[in-house]
């Protein structure tokens, strides 16, 4: 029968530094196999977050809850020892005098051939079956990785924390790690909670994304959800460069170079900018709006003269200095195209790939 208690709850945390509010009013669930992010840059509170639900620090207001039991709240704090809760960091923390096969058995209760088998079936599920007699520092990083893995694994906790603990390891290893770690981890039917300050790793891993600013969550949703239907300009922003120009609003529309744009509620006279990410900005070579592949989305076609070039692998990033205004624009184009400097060209915007927010500084 599927659970519907939620592994994880936390209800209206909040934890203040003095006179800085590091978490404020901060609730979501994570259901038994979810992960879930905790998404934002360097200060937003996301790790003070975790470390809150793992019992290493005490919030001011709000409760944490394991599936429906209050753990932490004004008249409760249980241990972090007694709350079925796994950890994995940065620092893979193995001990470097206990054996592969030792690390991984540290933490289990059970009789001792039961605690051979689960790290015999954990090391085999690794690929690390030959591993077990081994120590540490016998281990390259992405073998240590997974050894601390099922470490965190093996006592079956309800709910995992994770807070960065891809960050140390090389980019030819990271991908499969994490993919090998989250499967793991859902066959197991553990709960995820996961700390990154990385949009690309919150998109690979997460069922959920909690997107976290000034000790809040601004936005929570699917990574799609996220990522399309950004909630202002920031979020925007998070997840990959932006374009911005600026307007302001008459009869519900915004004029622009590239035509007008719907602002629907919005009062006129009201200060607008329209977001748009260098991908969906179009070269149109023959300056008309009707080059290759036109869609019904293209705005009109506004000038501008290349000011930069450069191939970064699987596309091009091209920087235009626009004419009606000086602005600066880059726009994305798929495989190598490096116009000099100087060259004039037109662009065009995908009008349903645009967001417009109210002005903000």
């Amino acid at each position: 029968m599927t659970q519907t208690t939620p592994r994880l709850e936390i209800r209206g945390l909040s934890r203040r530094f003095g006179a800085r509010d590091v978490v404020h009013d901060v609730s979501l669930s994570v259901m038994p196999g979810q992960a879930t992010c905790l998404l934002g840059p360097a200060g937003c509170g996301n790790s003070t977050t975790l470390r809150i639900a793992a019992g290493g620090d005490r919030q001011d207001t709000g409760e944490i809850a394991i599936d429906g039991t209050v753990v932490s709240g004004p008249a409760r704090h249980d241990p972090p020892e007694t709350r079925g809760v796994g950890l994995m960091f940065q620092d893979f923390a193995l001990f470097p005098h206990l054996s592969v096969g030792d690390n991984v058995a540290f933490g289990l209760k059970g009789g001792q051939s039961a605690n051979r088998r689960r790290v015999q079936d954990l090391l085999a599920r690794v690929k690390l079956d030959d591993y077990a007699d081994k120590y540490p520092h016998q281990l390259s990083g992405g073998e240590q990785q997974r050894v601390a893995l099922i470490r965190a694994v093996a006592p079956r906790p309800r709910v995992m924390l994770m807070d960065e603990p891809f960050s140390g390891l090389d980019n030819r290893l990271r991908d499969g790690i994490r993919d090998e770690t989250l499967e793991i981890l859902k066959e197991e039917g553990t709960a995820v909670l996961l700390v990154t300050h990385e949009p690309e790793e919150a998109m690979r891993m997460a069922d959920e994304i909690a997107l976290m600013r000034g000790g809040r969550i601004v936005q929570r949703g699917a990574p799609y959800n996220v990522y399309n239907a950004p909630v202002d300009k920031y979020a925007a922003a998070f997840f990959s460069d932006i374009n911005v120009i600026g307007g302001k609003v008459h009869g519900a529309l915004t004029a622009t170079p590239f035509g007008d744009f719907l602002a629907p509620g919005v009062p006129d006279g009201t200060s607008v900018e329209i977001v748009i990410r260098p991908q969906h900005l179009r070269i149109d070579f023959d300056r008309s709006g009707r080059g290759p592949n036109p869609t019904p989305q293209d705005g009109s076609p506004a000038r501008g003269v290349v000011t930069r070039a450069r191939f970064v692998g699987n596309e091009s990033l091209v920087e235009f200095t626009m004419d009606h205004d000086g602005s600066i624009l880059r726009a994305a184009v798929p495989a190598v195209f490096l116009p000099k400097p100087g060259t004039a060209l037109w662009l065009m915007l995908r009008r349903d790939r645009c967001f417009v927010f109210p002005h903000t500084p």
